[in-house]
């Protein structure tokens, strides 16, 4: 048997599953010159007939053409003859089968519980895409505890998965301007405060998949030695952990090129900053690196946020307001946000505050998007800044965290 090639048992079984009763679907996909490649297959009705639909996704480009049974079998045999590294997921009534060859050509197996589903032939119509749903996300779902062994939705994990399609989502928007120029050479993605992985893992497939890509590092950082051993662990059952990589450190002491590029004399690239809900001033200290890193992209969505509620005058014309501790609150959150982005601004990044998800999925939904590309210190954010700081009489974390940076714009305009 040469490598990377399944054993004539697995072949039959494959075959005598998607041609037999029970067939529900089959999904390959592999990654050739560089690029990714997927084809899905499943049985539909087609005004009473019953046809096989193939999904082809091919380097982000995706084309849907139905067969009769005989052009089928051939598009079958061209799957199970497919070389090199692949995930091939096949789904029946009574079980799933998992397939995985390895960039070394090692063939893992392994196949879920007895189950008894009712196979539905659905009509051909279109389903809404989600972006963990726009490449083979079976393994990673499972792998990352979003999904369980039959590949639904953990009711628990709805809101999770729901925050991490909206905020690639939010990702395909910000990138829409890269180049092929862009996509060619090695992009770079730093998470701050990256947790259990969740976002961290999916922007790998999304990323070179999906959005094209072609050599994707990206680098989890947190400072919880158990979540950094369980991301680890995660990247390496899924085969990554040589792109999707983990440091155990607090933030304001990592250094990316301790990991990308151990003793080189140059700084490593960062393209990206990502941060889901990273906690108070951590939020602050990932947009503070994403600054000093000359990051392109920064894209944060804060979490809890107490510092300004310790220091906010709670006399005057809100005296009210700040009485109620709910209210408060909300009123440090919306100030925090302002202020960074305003500082954002100042520094020379086109910033938006959007809401990137439902309330109902988190209600931490404000993300802040930035994007490099304008001059720093225009007057204009640099007088809205002032004129809010003042009225408030407080010094936001963030001016003190980058102090040197901003200092020389503040007093320009003082």
């Amino acid at each position: 048997m040469e490598r990377f090639e399944l054993d004539q048992s697995l072949q039959e079984e494959i075959r005598s599953s998607v041609f037999g009763e029970g067939f529900m679907k089959i999904v390959q996909s592999v990654r050739r010159n560089g690029k990714s490649f997927k084809i899905a297959m499943r049985p539909v009705d087609i005004g009473g007939r019953r046809l096989f639909q193939a999904e082809m996704t091919d380097d982000g480009q995706v084309r849907v053409k139905n067969f009769e049974i005989d052009d089928a079998r051939d598009g079958l045999e061209e799957i199970i003859a497919q070389r090199g590294a692949r995930d091939l997921h096949l789904m029946t009534a009574k079980g799933d089968l998992h397939v995985r060859v390895t960039k070394k050509g090692r063939v893992l197996v392994s196949r879920s519980g007895a189950m008894d589903r009712e196979v539905v032939v659905k009509p051909h119509d279109r389903v809404k895409k989600l972006p963990l749903t726009s490449f083979e996300s079976a393994a990673l779902l499972r792998t990352i505890g979003l999904s369980d062994g039959s590949g639904n939705i953990r009711a628990s994990m709805r809101g999770k998965y729901d925050q991490v399609n909206e905020f690639l989502k939010v990702v395909n928007d910000t990138l829409a301007e890269a180049t092929p120029a862009d996509k060619a050479k090695t992009f770079t993605v730093i998470d701050c405060g990256c947790g259990k992985a969740y976002l961290t893992i999916s922007l790998y497939p999304y990323l070179s998949e999906v959005l094209g890509f072609n050599d994707v590092r990206i680098v989890g950082v947190d400072r919880r030695a158990d979540v950094i051993k369980a991301a680890k662990e995660m990247a390496k059952r899924l085969d990554l952990a040589d792109k999707v990589m983990f440091v155990e450190s607090d933030l304001e002491k990592f250094n990316p090129a301790d990991i990308l590029a151990p003793g080189a004399d140059e700084r490593p690239e960062i393209d990206l900053v990502v941060s889901l809900h990273a906690c108070d001033t951590a939020t602050d200290e990932a947009l503070a690196k994403g600054v000093e890193w000359k990051t392109r992209y920064i894209l944060s969505a804060p979490c809890c946020q107490h510092e300004l509620q310790k220091v906010l005058d709670d006399k005057g014309a809100f005296a009210g307001l700040m009485r109620q501790s709910i209210l408060r609150e909300r009123l440090c959150d919306i100030l925090t946000d302002s202020f960074r982005a305003q500082i954002l601004r100042i520094l020379g990044f086109r910033t938006q505050v959007i809401e990137f998800v439902s309330s109902e999925a988190t209600a931490r939904n404000i993300l802040l998007k930035c994007v490099w590309g304008v001059k720093p210190g225009q007057s204009g954010p640099v007088s809205e800044y002032l004129d809010l700081r003042d009225y408030w009489r407080v010094t936001p974390w963030l001016e003190k965290r980058l102090g040197d940076r901003l200092s020389k714009f503040l007093e320009r305009y003082a």
